[in-house]
């Protein structure tokens, strides 16, 4: 079997990812410059001052150089290149007569390019690449320091030094950039399973509330199918069989959808037994709002909806008015509910709600709650979906927030 080539990976330009385009710049015009004014001063330094042939020194100079463009992309590729034309400069400094005050084994120029390059290794190479590195750079200074033409001093060393020290510091800032990447992303999973998880609590208590709701319809049926022999006079056996099967059927479904969602009631929840609020429990969240010290104005609504709809008109108010006293304690609101039916005559009636604020009068000096998962709104969200309504939430301008949801009364909503 033929192996399949692998394409390799193209190599990035240093700072490729960042987001401003001048930074992504930088690194080629630093190179750039840097190429451009070693080039003619190494050659102009070693044929002036240490003596040098001009065809060597112009080679040594744009082997020198040049390949700090190549660094911009290929570090340690021009490390390789730029290493071994210092040393050949070294050694071919040899064979002429300077005078003892120049530098030896790397002029000044030579220096300052290996110090840069070793700034972008230190961006681009792992640990152990700087290591070799600044291990092969020390090798070099002191091997050449046993030939020295003028004895061995301190001076020879500024590359072994300044090197490490341009690796050291090129080092810690990839390393504090890769751990900056890292928390970033992991802030960004986490606040992902943080939603996830706030939509799966709100889809189970949905569940459970819905559980309840149903089960009293399911058990009403059962009871009138059981009783209907009883309560209506000389029924025929076929009747009385039929309504028979009614119950049993409506008390096997009961039992299911019990044992169903029965586990999504966790350890706490030990089966609530109060109604489940609606539309006529509203007055009380509006009652107690008030009691924290934010004036509320309320405008109720006396319409029969369904159980359903009344629950999710119940917990989106409740949520608004927490979120009010959580954001813009002390704030005017209003809470308004009304039924209406489209401008276009088309579909079924629908329960408007609205819950409007004021900015608060003064500006909070924290939150209230420490722990807050700041999705609110997902569960409201959620409550919109399962009766197949609409929502609009948002900050108003003038720094207040509105939340207004449309409810459809009847089975079938064309929007």
């Amino acid at each position: 079997m033929t192996p399949v080539p692998v394409e390799e990976e193209r190599p990035r330009a240093l700072l490729a990812g960042a987001s401003r385009r001048w930074v992504r710049a930088l690194p080629w015009a630093v190179a750039f410059l840097l190429c451009v004014v070693l080039l003619p001063t190494t050659i102009v330094v070693l044929t002036a001052d240490y003596g040098l042939n001009g065809g060597v020194a112009s080679a040594l100079a744009v082997a020198q150089a040049a390949p700090l463009l190549l660094a911009v992309v290929r570090p340690l590729q021009a490390w390789y290149v730029v290493f071994a034309a210092d040393v050949a400069g070294a050694l071919a400094l040899l064979g002429v007569d300077f005078e003892r005050r120049l530098l030896w084994p790397f002029p000044p120029m030579e220096l300052v390019g290996y110090i840069a390059l070793c700034l972008a290794l230190g961006l681009r190479e792992r640990r152990r690449t700087l290591i070799l590195v600044w291990l092969a750079t020390a090798g070099a200074n002191v091997g050449l320091g046993f030939v020295a033409p003028h004895g061995a001093g301190a001076k020879e060393l500024l590359l072994t030094i300044l090197g490490g020290v341009a690796l050291l510091l090129g080092g810690v800032l990839r390393e504090r950039y890769e751990v900056q990447r890292r928390l970033a992303e992991q802030e960004t999973i986490s606040e992902a399973e943080r939603g996830r998880r706030t939509l799966l609590e709100e889809r189970a208590r949905i569940a459970r509330e819905l559980h309840d709701v149903v089960a009293h319809h399911m058990s009403v049926i059962t009871v009138q199918a059981d009783t209907a022999e009883y309560r209506l006079a000389a029924l025929p056996p076929h009747v009385r069989e039929e309504f028979t099967s009614i119950a049993a059927t409506a008390r096997e479904s009961l039992g299911e959808m019990r044992r169903l969602l029965g586990v999504l009631r966790n350890e706490e929840a030990h089966g609530e037994l109060a109604p489940q609020p609606g539309l006529a429990q509203i007055g009380q969240l509006v009652e107690a709002t008030a009691r924290t010290g934010g004036p509320v104005e309320f405008t109720p609504c006396d319409a029969e909806v369904p159980e359903a709809v009344g629950l999710s008109a119940y917990r989106i108010v409740q949520e608004a008015l927490a979120n009010v006293v959580r954001h813009a304690p002390g704030a005017a609101t209003r809470v308004s509910l009304s039924v209406s039916r489209p401008d276009d005559g088309q579909g079924g009636e629908r329960l408007t709600l609205l819950v409007v604020n004021d900015p608060p009068p003064e500006p909070p000096a924290g939150p209230l709650e420490a722990g807050g998962t700041g999705h609110g709104l997902v569960g409201m969200r959620e409550r919109v979906r399962l009766v197949g309504g609409t929502l609009d939430a948002g900050p108003l301008p003038d720094g207040g927030f509105r939340v207004a949801a449309q409810l459809p009364l009847t089975e079938e909503d064309p929007t």
